[in-house]
């Protein structure tokens, strides 16, 4: 080890590079996890255009040779020069952190992708992307390669005027995850099942093409629907209670339904992704079940003056629940949004 220590010993990286020393911080890390992580980071962009109303159709496909393309029917992302960059919109999203149209600046009311990080982080973190964007009657495509793009955005086609979006084709880089994972079916489907549930109405396609493969999802009932999901193999005591309110331009939503069974299971989303590690909407779900409960067994004489309140264990035994709330300016514990603040 040099001892020495000056400015010459202060290293900036440029660009995407600092995704690729640390990808767990953008990611998660390298495990086959995170792997999974880049599909929904460029699938949230799509779902982004679903919730702005400008998509209902996605197609996800997995190909022989581990690449993966996400295809919308969105607006597709912008291709002409930025004011300040001087390049493609479209270049300044895909190699640029902290670049995209969630910052409000009028182009999303609600968001997953908040902090303009995620198609570049999976930019920089594969072999090669080829991103093509419809626009205007006019294919526009351009292909990167670990990040740094080598072409410009070019005019490839033409198509028709109302025929518009975004398809990312992609190959995660080996040399970060190695070649040992390899993309689950299940876990993709478990994924976007959740996600066309709590979008609704909108169709989300899953092609693999290495076992010819394929899932279809399309729910008109919403969370509603998920919960008469969860509980299909069990016997539930009462039909589906949803409840949907906005208060100041944030939506919350809960569906919930008790069962005759001793576990519970309650999941929370925002901005419909899913965030596994809870959060504010959760603990308030929570909170309110137990609240309401005591409240009317108090009210109905179920419970004795001397008695004690139920507990949040009680409450919660056999319940079924979902809470999901759209936010314009939601604060998450990290990138990979598994906790809201």
């Amino acid at each position: 080890m040099n001892s020495s220590y000056n400015a010459n010993n202060i290293q900036v990286l440029e660009g995407l590079e600092a995704v690729r020393k640390r990808p767990g911080m953008y990611v998660g890390g390298t495990d086959i996890k995170a792997l999974h992580h880049l599909v929904y980071e460029v699938v949230d962009n799509s779902i982004d255009e679903a919730l702005a109303g400008f998509c209902d159709h996605i197609i996800i496909t997995i190909h022989e040779d581990q690449s993966v393309t996400v295809s919308d029917n969105g607006r597709g992302i912008p291709v002409d020069i930025h004011p300040e960059k001087g390049i493609s919109a479209l270049q300044v999203v895909m190699t640029t952190l902290h670049a995209g149209g969630k910052f409000g600046g009028g182009s999303y009311k609600v968001s997953g992708g908040l902090h303009g990080v995620g198609v570049s982080a999976v930019n920089a973190l594969s072999e090669w992307c080829n991103v093509e964007v419809k626009r205007d009657g006019i294919i526009y495509r351009q292909r990167y390669e670990r990040g740094i793009p080598v072409q410009e955005v070019q005019a490839v086609g033409e198509c028709a005027e109302n025929d518009t979006g975004t398809s990312t084709h992609y190959r995660f880089d080996s040399e970060i995850f190695g070649d040992e994972f390899t993309y689950r079916f299940e876990t993709l489907v478990q994924r976007f099942r959740e996600m066309a549930f709590v979008t609704r109405q909108v169709k989300i396609e899953l092609i693999d093409e290495r076992d010819n493969s394929e899932m279809t999802f399309f729910f008109e009932g919403g969370i509603t629907s998920f919960v008469r999901y969860l509980n299909k193999n069990r016997k539930f005591l009462h039909p589906v209670v949803h409840a949907e309110k906005e208060v100041d331009g944030i939506t919350v939503e809960a569906a919930i339904q008790y069962t005759n069974a001793f576990a519970e299971s309650v999941y929370s989303f925002a901005n419909t992704i899913n965030t596994i590690d809870g959060g504010s909407h959760l603990t308030g779900l929570k909170i309110a079940v137990t609240r309401s409960i005591n409240d009317y067994a108090r009210k109905s004489g179920l419970i004795k003056e001397t008695d004690s309140n139920f507990s949040g264990d009680d409450t919660r035994e056999g319940l079924t629940a979902i809470v999901s709330i759209k936010h314009p300016d939601p604060q998450f514990e990290s990138q990979t949004k598994v906790k809201l603040m």
